[in-house]
């Protein structure tokens, strides 16, 4: 069995003693859900190939969601495509009209990401790639760099906005040319969705129009064309805790978020991207909820029905909604013992924790919280890690005297989105 690094435990280890997912050494501890990988990982080979795609990823809180959405980026980075994902919250929409979904187009290029700078801010390097691509390709062709350039940003000109993205692209070239960082930067910044008024961006680029609310999808879908041109496979844009749209009070706000996941979902299944996946994660109620999920939007429930036919045990993982099974104890098992070799440096030697204690502490946290100690595992991995902790730190202490001493919570986590009522609709109340 291979050792682990230290980087790699301790970030693992830290992460989910907090109760949030680590953002490396996922592939330390997962477990189950092949069949949901694997048709992700071939929604990542049609981007590859030039398609689109659209998924949404439903899970209970604490199931594991955004656990799944890291590992689908982890291997979409070494597929050689370039990754993009932000967190939903009342600041952060898909469609406003107070910045609000500008604000999430700057977060998603703030955590832009590609296999050699896999922790986010790549765009830099994503148009330095270009830009080596391009005087290699001059040199080649006995060409100019600048010639080179206009060439292959025509290709942009047919899409909205595509004439002043690419002025942007020749911009940052030029700063790259002259030694003019601060030409560079302003590029960098007006593709970040940094710059607020057309005013401010006129000054330092010449360009007369900016990244706002009613423009980022479709600037999500140039810089997918744009990386495919640096060389990259194409653009994965994972978006976590969509269930705030869910919980959007105004019933215009939430429709017209739903309207624009309408508008991703039909170009994704028409073709109209290209080397663009989408996937998002929400819970059973953002879905399913008809009177203000999105099943509330009619076009939308009839897209992401379920198969007739998937029940009964079978399933069905083509359509755009793929639901997490829960984890059985069998996977959860597994899952403790990942666990207790990463904390042990994957060195066997050093296991705090003897075979036997892993179905003792399973049937600790059974007789606690029922099957919810493996269906949403977060406080009970939260528990399991504790324990190691205290073996460490203590070693005169017997696991068998620490077990029963756990107290293992039930996760609360979606509590807070169980409401009432909104401001249009009448709220239920109790005498």
């Amino acid at each position: 069995m291979a050792l682990i690094r230290p980087r790699e435990r301790d970030a693992v280890l830290q992460s989910l003693h907090a109760g949030v997912v680590p953002r490396i050494g996922q592939h330390l501890i997962q477990v189950g859900r092949a069949q949901e990988l694997r048709s992700l990982i071939t929604d990542i080979d049609r981007i590859a190939d030039g398609g689109s795609t659209f998924r949404l990823v439903i899970g209970e809180y604490g199931a594991g969601k955004t656990f799944f959405l890291n590992l689908v980026r982890s291997i979409a980075l070494e597929k050689k495509l370039v990754t993009m994902h932000a967190d939903l919250n009342p600041d952060r929409r898909l469609h406003a009209s107070g910045g609000q979904a500008r604000s999430l187009y700057a977060e998603l290029t703030r955590n832009t990401a590609t296999r050699t700078k896999p922790e986010g801010g790549a765009l830099a390097g994503i148009l330095e790639k270009f830009i080596a691509q391009a005087k290699e390709e001059a040199g080649l062709l006995g060409s100019t760099t600048e010639r080179v350039v206009r060439r292959q940003t025509e290709q942009l000109a047919e899409m909205v906005n595509g004439y002043d993205f690419a002025d942007v692209v020749l911009a940052y070239w030029k700063g790259f040319e002259e030694g003019n960082d601060q030409l560079k930067a302003d590029a960098v910044r007006w593709m970040r969705g940094e710059f607020t008024t057309k005013t401010d961006a006129r000054a330092a680029l010449g360009i007369r129009s900016i990244v706002d609310d009613a423009s980022v999808y479709d600037q999500l879908k140039l810089l997918a064309r744009f990386v495919r041109l640096a060389g990259y496979s194409g653009l994965l844009v994972c978006l976590d805790e969509m269930v705030n749209l869910y919980k959007l009070a105004n019933t215009q706000a939430r429709t017209a978020n739903y309207e624009q996941i309408l508008r991703i979902l039909n170009d994704s299944l028409q073709g109209s991207a290209v080397g663009l996946g989408f996937v998002f994660g929400g819970t059973p109620d953002f879905l399913l909820d008809t009177r203000r999920g999105l099943y509330s939007y009619t076009a939308l429930q009839s897209r992401l029905a379920q198969n007739s036919f998937a029940r009964d045990g079978l399933a069905d993982f083509s359509g755009p909604v793929i639901r997490l099974a829960a984890l059985t104890p069998e996977d959860f098992y597994v899952l403790l013992e990942k666990l207790r070799n990463v904390f042990a440096y994957g060195d066997p030697d050093k296991y705090l924790l003897p075979d036997e204690a892993i179905p003792a502490f399973m049937q600790h946290c059974s007789q606690r919280l029922g099957n919810s100690y493996f269906r949403t595992p977060r406080t009970t991995i939260t528990s399991f890690i504790d324990l190691l902790t205290i073996l460490q730190e203590n070693p005169q202490v017997r696991w068998e005297d620490l077990i029963q001493k756990i107290d293992v919570a039930p996760d609360h986590g979606g509590d807070s989105d169980k409401l009432v009522g909104d401001e249009d609709e009448l709220a239920s109340f109790k005498l």
